[in-house]
């Protein structure tokens, strides 16, 4: 009952009533919630950082992947000084820290991690393929994008979708984006498992001229 009650303070931000159930049950704080994932994390996943703020105060001990999450670069840093094999570890939920800065869009991290060899090509572990590429573009993290890129992340990867990196940024209209991964070599004649182009994709989302460019 408690650990449903402190995803339900999750998932609505109750920092405080969060704040008195783990004063009297500590130990919730580093059980796996019914999304078989941290508190810590699911609080990241919603974008609580108030909640993530007091959670940490109950956590001893983080998770390569949970401090790449909550945005935590000197823990990273430490981390990775001390244990260099973490760098492209997989979580029991199949991201690399790299893959988890890059989802929450933490730049700095993400900058420290590429910096220090981490790999940008190895995709997630939980059936989607996901790799960081695909999030930094689906979520229009322009900067990390482009981070990536130069770090050798491959422009053609493919989801399980089949939906490259070129499918996210012309579905987004985003044509700095687009105008990267055309650079280096992204092809326009990719088709997601809809049978769809970059280029239908921008047609559909209403993105014409994104789309006659694309048009193959």
């Amino acid at each position: 009952m408690s650990l449903s009650l402190l995803e339900e303070y999750i998932e609505t931000g109750n920092s405080m009533a969060i704040e008195d159930l783990l004063n009297g049950n500590p130990g919730l704080s580093k059980q796996k919630t019914s999304h078989d994932i941290s508190p810590l994390l699911l609080a990241c996943y919603y974008n609580k950082p108030q909640i993530v703020k007091a959670l940490l105060k109950h956590i001893d001990e983080l998770t390569i992947h949970e401090a790449a999450a909550a945005n935590l670069l000197e823990q990273v840093q430490a981390m990775i000084e001390d244990k260099s094999d973490l760098l492209d570890d997989v979580s029991d939920h199949g991201f690399t820290p790299l893959g988890m800065a890059t989802h929450f869009g933490n730049e700095d991290i993400v900058r420290f991690l590429l910096s220090a060899g981490a790999d940008p090509n190895i995709q997630s572990q939980n059936g989607y393929n996901v790799y960081p590429l695909h999030a930094a573009i689906g979520s229009g993290f322009d900067s990390i994008a482009k981070m990536l890129v130069e770090a050798g992340a491959e422009v053609n990867v493919l989801q399980t979708s089949r939906a490259s990196p070129l499918h996210l940024a012309a579905q987004n209209g985003n044509i700095d984006l687009i105008i990267l991964l055309l650079e280096n070599g992204a092809l326009i004649a990719i088709k997601n498992d809809m049978g769809k182009t970059a280029s239908d994709l921008a047609a559909e989302k209403g993105h014409t001229e994104i789309a006659a460019i694309l048009k193959a």
